[in-house]
């Protein structure tokens, strides 16, 4: 094997590990990327945002792709009780939030009371252009223990 070739292998491996470490639609990843800054008063509008990226500490980091809500003046993220980001996270602790460009130091707090309202602003917001993922969600009666909604706060 010639030098061009090994490096050319080299460049390859280096850049499918680097594609395998972010996350990548369902599937996590390590790095958030984005630019740190200090989260704003108030949050800007996350009306026409999808998705973010959530970044749940530990030995291995894990990044996630999420929907997000605003539910008074205040960010919120949710995810299905087995999902491993939601079991990394407990009770809540420290985590990053990428929102477009911008990266946040926040302190997830799971939310256990009055959590009806914001799941339903969660499925309203998105049922309209995800309709087949949100008719898939239990019902608020049937949503309790089902799922880990956790407030964003400012740290």
């Amino acid at each position: 094997m010639n030098r061009w070739t090994i490096s050319l292998g080299t460049a390859l491996v280096l850049l499918v590990g680097l594609a395998l470490a972010a996350p990548i639609g369902p599937v996590p990843g390590f790095f958030i990327g984005g630019s740190p800054v200090k989260a704003p008063i108030p949050w800007p509008d996350t009306g026409q945002v999808d998705e973010v990226r959530l970044q749940v500490p530990g030995l291995l980091p894990r990044v996630v792709i999420i929907w997000i809500v605003e539910f008074e003046g205040e960010l919120h993220v949710v995810g299905s009780k087995d999902s491993g980001w939601v079991q990394m996270l407990g009770p809540g602790g420290p985590v990053k939030l990428r929102l477009e460009g911008s990266t946040y130091d926040l302190v997830a707090e799971r939310v256990t009371d009055g959590w009806e309202p914001i799941l339903a602003a969660y499925i309203d917001k998105y049922k309209v252009n995800y309709p087949e993922i949100v008719s898939g969600f239990p019902s608020l009666e049937e949503a309790e223990g089902a799922f880990g909604l956790f407030r964003l706060n400012r740290t």
